[in-house]
């Protein structure tokens, strides 16, 4: 009898806004861009993992009650995630910063997980993103239909974390 590993779970925040844009995080070292996600820790929810996540990654405080649950996709052989949505007004990407870090292989000195971000059209995902990425934002959601599910008065207003 086999057994075999579950699958591990990242959570994160789609974040849209009216001019059919998504907001991306770009992934040190690496030539992709990614949503604002990571892995759950014990005792949370995927929600407070969504939460937690895209604050330490972007500075973002979003507020649980004005995110949409999209449910869980599947993303690669070992790995799951479980995504919100939120749509916004367009806001300055200078006031956003990653606060958390790893250390960078050789050297040692500390870096940002995530070292730029971006408003892009939908349209350009597929060539910014990985191709699970772009799969799930591209072929698994409509994000132009999640857009008009938030209607024109549904705007969330971020804050940056303290």
């Amino acid at each position: 009898m086999e057994f075999f590993a579950p699958k591990r779970l990242s959570c994160g925040v789609v974040i849209v806004n009216d001019a059919h844009e998504l907001l991306l995080c770009h992934v040190t070292g690496h030539n992709h861009w990614d949503l604002p996600k990571g892995g759950i820790d014990a005792g949370e929810s995927p929600l407070q993992a969504a939460l937690r996540e895209t604050r330490e990654e972007t500075g973002l405080r979003l507020a649980a009650n004005e995110l949409i649950d999209l449910g869980r996709f599947s993303y690669t052989n070992k790995k799951d995630l479980h995504l919100f949505a939120t749509c916004t007004e367009r806001f300055d990407l200078a006031t956003l910063h990653c606060e958390s870090h790893f250390s960078e292989r050789y050297s040692g000195k500390l870096l940002p997980e995530m070292d730029g971000f971006g408003w892009f059209a939908f349209s350009r995902i597929a060539a910014l993103c990985t191709p699970k990425m772009a799969l799930v934002l591209g072929d698994k959601l409509d994000l132009a239909q999640l857009l008009r599910a938030f209607g024109s008065n549904a705007r969330q207003e971020v804050a940056l974390a303290a």
